[in-house]
């Protein structure tokens, strides 16, 4: 029984953990650039995806976000007062849309960047990523 205690408080103190750190990660964004973690990860994703763009159905598995808020979200970020992303329709399909980041929302990611990681290194020791690191390793491996 003793085992499964352990095992139990090792979670529970990874998961406070996680908790804490992604709070101060939303915190600092939201003062900073007026991102959410979710816009901050969107903006990730289709910077990183080809030619910087991706269907909504992509982005929304990537953020794991219901149909409906994913549209919003990327609704709002499309807005005149953001700018960080466009719309276009596929070419190939015309039900499929594809949204794409601008260059304002390239340079507010690359601003946004710095700051996440700044804070992730003051949160997290380095032996914590290894430790991370190789807890995913063998989940991507089942």
């Amino acid at each position: 029984m003793e085992n499964h205690k352990d095992t139990l408080d090792r979670w529970l103190s990874l998961s406070d953990g996680y908790f804490s750190v992604q709070h101060k990660l939303e915190q600092a964004l939201e003062e900073q650039y007026q991102l959410s973690l979710k816009e901050f990860y969107t903006l990730y994703f289709i910077c990183n995806a080809e030619d910087k763009k991706l269907r909504l159905q992509q982005l929304q598995e990537m953020i794991g976000l219901s149909q409906s808020a994913t549209s919003r979200l990327v609704v709002r970020m499309e807005a005149k007062s953001c700018g960080a992303l466009e719309r276009h329709t596929c070419e190939d399909d015309k039900r499929g849309i594809y949204t794409r980041i601008t260059e304002l929302g390239e340079n507010k990611l690359q601003r946004a960047l710095i700051t996440f990681n700044e804070l992730l290194q003051q949160e997290i020791e380095p032996e914590q990523f290894i430790q991370l690191q190789h807890i995913f390793k063998k989940r991507n491996h089942k």
